[in-house]
């Protein structure tokens, strides 16, 4: 029987909780929690969705254990319930109040009609994590205060991370808080597309006027400008333009505006303003990522299997996508379970494996010090502080795994420890790892650092 109220109970379960698992796995697994208030005295937890649940008892069941009663069963005794969802009203397909209008405003309408935004692509549905935090805030700051946060705000990074996400994500907010803004979401090709039809049709002049007058121009995939100097310099114009007259402009790209093939006047105009990258999302983030899309179509995948695939397939949120969309289709045809043998059977063609390379003892304790967050330095010292010393061990673990060495050579690269202690520690962590989640998956962590 609880001793103090759930709320207070629930508190010191996330603070000692906090102190253990990474920031990012928190976020997206703990702080969504609640705790409902019961007139029975029961303890009532509300989870955003069933695969939260299954996190909370797969992984942390014993400390649930640790500082809520038991069931008879031995079990927390806990009832989890599920959040309802508050549907959203449909974004309106083109902006329903009256904008003022220029005399060539309404035939400007008809032959550059606003791209629709992918319905899909908002802010509530971007997953975060430590590698997007920077780019979403920068992304949000835009679409709250056109113009008065980061203008231009030039995105960029690898194929699939979610850059058109983010920029779409700007067009729906805008559109939703800033009703009287005109706004035009185009692809470079569009742009270019557009301006060789205008070009062709004599209507040049209605072009520059119809994009000159937006109030908001979303631009995706700029590097699609390189080595076309008439069209990049036709961009230059309607960029300095709308930055002349304090209109918001946001553009992606693969690559940084100094790593593009463009001129030095395109480039420097880029640059004005804020240029943000968006980089590979780590484990933590691909296992969130995968557990949204499974269901926003409708099914489950069981913890182990969801990090089993984020494991294995970790450069390209689109493959992960389409990782959930082949293993939905397949287990649904087969009517099979979703398991680790499915999933290699279904997925191995799209699974990355990092290719081989030398790892020594100095490249472990940086990648287990990472991870740790703790000092090379302390790693090699002689200090038995627990937070110190089993980074240590997992560091002596790896080491023999992954070299091969005498072992009284990869000690001594341990600050000069025996090999009985490095043999130990060996003996401690291939126990542990085979029971331990956490540890199983920060080692394999550790791994693809030192292979990446």
């Amino acid at each position: 029987m609880l001793t103090k109220p759930p709320h207070e109970t629930w508190s010191q379960f996330l603070e000692f909780i906090s102190e253990r698992c990474s920031a990012t796995e928190f976020e997206n697994w703990f702080a969504p929690i609640r705790v409902l208030e019961t007139a029975t005295g029961e303890i009532q937890l509300e989870v955003p969705n069933i695969f939260v649940q299954e996190y909370l008892l797969d992984n942390y069941k014993k400390d649930l254990s640790a500082f809520f009663p038991l069931k008879a069963s031995g079990d927390p005794d806990l009832i989890f319930v599920l959040a309802e969802v508050k549907k959203k009203k449909p974004l309106p397909t083109t902006d329903p109040s009256p904008t003022p209008q220029t005399p060539s405003s309404a035939e400007n309408h008809s032959p550059f009609p606003e791209i629709k935004l992918n319905p899909i692509y908002i802010f509530s549905n971007f997953i975060e994590g430590p590698t997007n935090q920077f780019v979403k805030s920068a992304a949000m700051g835009v679409a709250n205060r056109p113009t008065k946060s980061y203008n231009p705000l030039f995105i960029h990074g690898g194929v699939g991370l979610g850059k058109t996400h983010l920029l779409h994500a700007i067009g729906h907010h805008i559109r939703e808080h800033h009703k009287k803004l005109r706004i035009h979401c185009i692809t470079t090709e569009g742009f270019i597309n557009d301006l060789v039809d205008n070009l062709r049709n004599k209507s040049i002049d209605r072009m520059k006027r119809f994009y000159r007058t937006l109030d908001v121009l979303l631009v995706d995939d700029i590097q699609f400008l390189q080595n076309r100097p008439n069209f990049e310099e036709e961009f230059c114009n309607t960029f300095e333009t709308l930055i002349n007259q304090s209109k918001q402009i946001v553009i992606t790209s693969d690559k940084p505006p100094g790593q593009l093939k463009l001129s030095e006047r395109m480039i420097a105009r880029m640059e004005w303003g804020l240029v943000a990258n968006i980089g590979v999302p780590d484990l933590e983030t691909r296992v969130a990522i995968l557990q949204h899309k499974a269901e926003q179509k409708g099914f489950r995948i069981p913890q182990k299997v969801a990090f089993f695939i984020a494991e294995h397939i970790f450069n390209n949120v689109r493959q992960l996508e389409g990782a959930i969309n082949r293993l939905s289709a397949y287990c649904r045809l087969m009517g099979l379970d979703i398991t680790e043998e499915t999933v290699q059977k279904t997925l191995s063609e799209l699974f990355q494996y990092a290719p081989h390379k030398k790892i020594s003892v100095e490249n472990i304790l940086k990648s287990v010090a990472t991870i740790f967050e703790v000092r090379v330095s302390d790693l090699k010292g002689g200090t038995r502080i627990k937070s110190v010393a089993f980074p240590r061990q997992v560091a002596m673990y790896l080491a023999k795994e992954l070299i091969n060495d005498s072992l009284m050579r990869l000690a001594s690269a341990f600050g000069g420890k025996t090999h009985s202690t490095l043999l130990h520690a060996w003996k401690k962590i291939a126990g542990q790892v085979e029971k331990d989640e956490t540890l199983r998956r920060q080692i394999e962590m550790a791994r693809r650092n030192l292979e990446a």
